[in-house]
């Protein structure tokens, strides 16, 4: 609520500041991926629209106070990308998949070209513009996952058929060594 009010241009009180940067540097602790954003020339419709895309996914998109988002990143993570906020912020928080947060937030980008992507901090990590591009195109969690339960079901699969030919030839030796004693 504090929050819409700023972005409507209301001056905000010192108590409703302070509520603010409680609230950013809870989410800033809680945050998995962040990426930081330049929205000029987006008009409401269309930041609603990138709110929309992002909710979708469980991110939050805000525009922020660069001094307020300075304030509440110290002792976050968030803390080594105070020099990378000037001039007007916009930023998404992902709490869950950092890889959704960076294609979601490009792809709006690419389809809406006022927004421009700046850098990021992913897992703890600052990322420049190329570094969360190269995240974008990392497939996701739940991909990973199941590429990796294939990874290890194909091993298991090998190690059974290893070791059933194993014991399919002790057998087949078995058999031959009966077959040669009888004769």
């Amino acid at each position: 609520m504090i929050q819409h009010l700023w972005e409507r241009g209301y001056k905000l009180k010192k108590d409703e500041k302070e509520k603010v940067i409680e609230e950013l540097k809870s989410e800033f602790d809680k945050a998995k991926a962040v990426i930081f954003t330049d929205y000029r020339g987006l008009t409401v419709a269309e930041l609603s629209e990138l709110r929309k895309l992002l909710r979708n996914k469980d991110i939050k998109y805000k525009v922020v106070k660069n001094t307020l988002a300075k304030i509440a990143s110290q002792g976050t993570p968030i803390s080594v990308a105070k020099d990378i906020m000037k001039g007007p912020t916009g930023i998404a928080i992902s709490y869950e998949d950092p890889v959704v947060a960076a294609k979601k937030v490009l792809e709006y980008s690419k389809k809406n070209e006022k927004l421009k992507v700046s850098s990021g901090i992913i897992e703890g990590q600052l990322c420049a513009l190329e570094d969360i591009k190269a995240i974008a195109e990392l497939p996701t969690r739940e991909v990973m996952l199941s590429m990796l339960a294939g990874v290890f079901q194909a091993s298991i699969g090998k190690c059974l058929a290893v070791l059933n030919a194993t014991i399919n030839s002790f057998t087949y030796a078995m058999n031959a060594l009966k077959t040669k004693r009888e004769a």
